[in-house]
């Protein structure tokens, strides 16, 4: 057996269904065992490698027990004189597997191998080659200094920006997205170190296989795609604990101990430093808009009110202190909550929502004004114009942070996105069914051969594809993978690189067209879903539903000891709806669903619905897919009250 692949997957179904599509193509003549570990996903990868590729070792785990004990389950099983550890969100080309097993075999003091990756705009990934980290290449890496001066020999070495990205060098660290190993130094230097839950085990392999004598070699003649992110959110908090935290490891394995001491420092620091970045991030994208409104509108009324005292009472004071200390602020508070209820947060940002949102918030406050004491009641007249000027004024802050995007809030833009799809006739004609029923605001401008032939069916070939995106204003290629090779697919995205224009794949017979705009998103997908359910609107409104009916059962629970079957449990589920942990429905669990939205995870199921308890399979299935397709409150409801007898089920 010449070649071992394995790959580890972790629900990122379409990606994988990808990825061995492009496998499958670059086997060629070599002799070559796929192995596939599944770490307990729950999208259906499973199914979908079983039915699609019955060629593939599969490997399901009871537990997603990490990147480097699922690896060398298959290495442990695996006969190839080379092993490849590939992720399952890269494409690879159709020489990628030959090209690299041929240099390993004429280079037997090559340890490991890796290849030029570009993400999913065709931009060279930086991380297909690196150095050691050690404390001061750390240190480089994290204050940006290695950003800042890319190609200096000392600050930029951590991605070894120095070196040229087309030509084979000898390099410390490869990464694990594409590490080709050979076989016999592998079982020399051991496996990869099950120390290392995530991040870090490449590195720790690739420094052990210089310590025992092997090269890295970065080897660029052939390129491969790596979307990145899809199963790590790289701005997140537990990114940088769970990547620092790796680092560590390494450092206290394989450095001296006053070493090592400085690196945790050095990791230290920079944990608290990204740690401030993700919650500032985090603060900007969430409260800085509805912060900078509150202080905009109370400023309003504290102009308003001297203003409206002078006509109305000749400039003599008439509220108390506690109006623009108590009152002011809880009109401001209610306004706000309202508009987040009414979507005035949602992307895209439309202006009807800021109305309907102060104009609710203002109709809450005059219904408590009318409940109250004489002696609690201000003016309504004041009241109202600080509801207009609320209006006016947030509305002009949406369109301040829309075009300084200074925030995430942006508008609305009426503009179809422009694509083209490159592939046959009937291969192109399908993915454009795909596109029809996945996303609305595309124009699809027509069908690019992939042939260079003149044919009417088609508005061009291949050849003139720079000129058909020019002269169409294109924002976006479609590649059919079953008439566009990988290497073609890889080669027009490096050469047309155009900043602008976005890329994406389909592969043959899939429900998926897979693409990513940059190395920081996970990648995106066109999926025939209809995730009504996670609308944000929708998502508020089943949280308000729960909390609310929550409450109502909390007061009713002396009667419900006669209605619920394990009452028990039913009271430690109204807690746990309450607090957010669950939901009252949530979707019925089935190892093979097809992929659906994250929600809650439910107490109830649609098929409660029906009443019965043996309901087959494919019948829960369709149930949960209705759904999502068609959420809505009533339907939370209306489940809850037909099955108020089973709100103890313990799950």
């Amino acid at each position: 057996m010449d070649l071992s692949i394995v790959i580890v997957n972790y629900n990122v179904k379409y990606f994988l269904e990808q990825c061995l599509h492009s496998v499958k193509r670059a086997i060629g003549e070599i002799s070559v065992e796929v192995f596939v570990v599944d770490n307990s996903s729950v999208d259906g990868s499973g199914a979908m490698v079983q039915e699609k590729f019955p060629w593939v070792k599969f490997i399901r785990n009871e537990d997603n027990v990490g990147f480097s004990v699922a690896n060398n389950q298959a290495i442990r099983d695996s006969s190839g004189r080379y092993v490849l550890l590939l992720n399952p969100d890269t494409v690879i080309e159709e020489d990628t597997l030959s090209k690299c097993v041929s240099y390993m075999d004429t280079h037997p003091n090559t340890g490991s191998l890796g290849v030029k990756m570009i993400d999913g705009k065709g931009d060279f990934l930086p991380e297909s080659k690196r150095a050691l980290p050690t404390p001061a290449v750390a240190f480089y890496k994290v204050f940006g200094l290695s950003k800042i001066f890319p190609r200096s020999k000392v600050f930029g070495r951590y991605h070894l920006g120095f070196l040229d990205k087309d030509e084979t060098h000898s390099v410390e660290i490869l990464p694990g997205a594409f590490m080709m190993l050979n076989k016999s130094a592998l079982d020399k230097v051991g496996l990869l170190d099950e120390s290392f839950f995530m991040y870090g085990e490449d590195i720790d392999l690739s420094y052990r296989l210089l310590k025992a004598g092997y090269e890295n070699v970065y080897y660029p003649e052939t390129t491969i795609i790596h979307y990145k992110g899809e199963s790590t959110k790289k701005g997140s908090l537990n990114y940088v604990m769970t990547f620092y935290n790796a680092m560590r490891i390494f450092a206290r394995k394989h450095y001296s101990r006053k070493m090592a001491r400085s690196y945790s420092a050095i990791i230290n620091i920079a944990i608290y430093f990204r740690a401030f970045l993700a919650i500032l991030r985090r603060f900007i994208k969430n409260f800085s808009a509805p912060t900078l409104q509150a202080v905009i509108i109370y400023m309003g009324f504290y102009l308003l009110k001297p203003a409206w005292e002078v006509y109305k009472f000749q400039g003599t004071s008439q509220y108390p202190q506690e109006y623009m200390t108590i009152v002011v602020p809880l009109y401001i508070l209610i306004w706000l909550m309202s508009l987040f209820f009414s979507g005035a947060y949602d992307s895209p940002v439309k202006p009807f929502r800021i109305f309907k949102g102060i104009f609710l918030g203002t109709g809450v406050i005059l219904i408590i004004y009318a409940l109250l004491p004489e002696s609690l009641r201000f003016s309504r007249a004041l009241l109202l114009l600080g509801a207009g000027w609320a209006t006016l004024s947030i509305y002009l802050l949406s369109i301040f942070f829309h075009l300084t995007h200074l925030t995430g809030m942006r508008f609305e833009v009426k503009r179809n996105k422009k694509l083209i799809i490159i592939g046959k006739q009937s291969e192109a004609k399908r993915v454009e069914s795909l596109l029809s029923k996945a996303e609305s605001n595309l124009s699809i401008i027509g069908i690019v051969n992939p042939d260079p032939v003149e044919d009417e069916a088609y508005i061009g070939h291949l050849n003139q594809l720079k000129e058909i995106i020019t002269v169409n204003n294109i924002d976006e290629l479609i590649f059919c993978a079953s008439d566009v090779s990988s290497r073609e697919i890889i080669g027009l995205m490096m050469t047309l690189n155009s900043g602008r224009v976005q890329y994406k794949i389909a592969p043959p017979a899939s429900l998926s067209i897979i693409g990513s705009h940059s190395i920081n998103t996970p990648g995106d997908v066109y999926l025939i879903d209809f995730e009504s359910i996670t609308k944000p609107s929708n998502k508020r409104i089943k949280r308000v539903f729960d909390f609310l009916s929550s409450i109502v059962l909390l007061f009713l629970y002396p009667l419900l000891l006669f209605i619920v079957r394990n009452p028990g449990q039913a009271f430690i589920n109204i807690l746990n709806v309450i607090s957010g942990k669950k939901s009252w429905v949530g979707f019925h669990p089935s190892p093979d669903l097809p992929r659906l939205p994250s929600i809650r995870p439910g107490i109830l199921f649609p098929s409660d619905a029906l009443g019965g308890e043996d309901i087959p399979q494919d019948t829960m299935e369709n149930l949960n897919l209705l759904y999502v397709k068609n959420y809505s409150v009533f339907t939370d409801s209306g489940i809850l009250m037909r099955s108020i007898s089973k709100i103890g089920r313990k799950r």
